[in-house]
C-alpha cells in the first residue's frame, strides 16, 4: 500500500508529517525530492534544457530558476509541459526509493492520486491558514492569500481524500494520526 499526505499551503500537511516521521514512518517529501532529482538526473536536465533551452542550467550545472520561472509564467503550456517532465521523474523514483509514504502538495492538481492507494488531507480554516503563511513567509495578509486563491479548493480535496486530519486546534493531532494508523493498518473503515 502507497498513501500520501496532501494539503494546502498553511494547513499543516509537513506538520503532520513530522508526527508521522516521529513514530518511525518514512516519508517522501515529493518537493524536495524533485528539486534533487533536477540536478542529479540526467535524463531530467536533457529534457529540461530541450524545452527551455541551454540558459536552463547555469554553467556550473545548477538549475537556472529565475530562467525556468520566466518560461513557467509564459503559459500555462509551458507549465504543462514542465510539469509533464517532472511529475512522472519524480513518481518513478517514489515507486523506486522503498518509501510508503509521500508528501504531496499537487497531488490533485498534478494528477498524481494513481501513484498511491490511500489520500489524506490535512486540513485547517482559511483564517488559520493565513496566519500560518504569513508568519512562516513573512508575508502580508493579502500576498498569503493571494497563494491560497491559486491553489485548488480544500473543499475539495478533502472530499476526493480517504481520511481527513484536522489540524485547526479543535481537536488533538496525535489522536486522529492514533485514528489513522489504525484505520489503515487495522484494515477499519477509514
Amino acid at each position: 500500500m502507497r498513501y500520501c499526505i496532501t494539503g494546502g499551503i498553511g494547513a499543516g500537511k509537513s506538520y503532520v508529517c513530522r508526527r508521522l516521521e516521529q513514530r518511525g514512518i518514512r516519508i517522501y517529501d515529493c518537493d524536495s525530492e524533485a528539486k534533487k532529482l533536477l540536478h542529479s538526473s540526467q535524463s531530467l536536465r536533457q529534457a529540461m534544457t530541450s524545452l527551455i533551452g541551454p540558459d536552463a542550467y547555469t554553467a556550473d550545472g545548477t538549475l537556472n530558476k529565475p530562467a525556468v520561472t520566466r518560461f513557467l509564467l509564459e503559459s500555462e503550456q509551458n507549465k504543462q509541459k514542465v510539469n509533464a517532465i517532472v511529475h512522472p521523474a519524480v513518481m518513478r523514483h517514489f515507486h523506486d526509493s522503498g518509501y510508503e509514504w509521500m508528501e504531496s502538495a499537487i497531488l490533485y492538481e498534478a494528477h498524481l492520486e494513481h501513484y498511491v492507494d490511500r489520500v489524506i488531507a490535512v486540513t485547517a480554516p482559511e483564517e488559520v491558514r493565513i496566519r500560518r503563511i504569513m508568519q512562516r513567509d513573512s508575508l502580508t495578509e493579502e500576498a498569503a492569500q493571494e497563494w491560497l486563491n491559486k491553489q485548488t479548493d480544500q473543499e475539495m480535496v478533502a472530499q476526493r481524500a480517504d481520511y481527513i486530519i484536522r489540524n485547526d486546534g479543535s481537536e488533538d493531532i496525535e489522536t486522529q494520526i492514533d485514528r489513522l494508523m489504525m484505520a489503515l493498518y487495522n484494515r477499519t473503515s477509514l
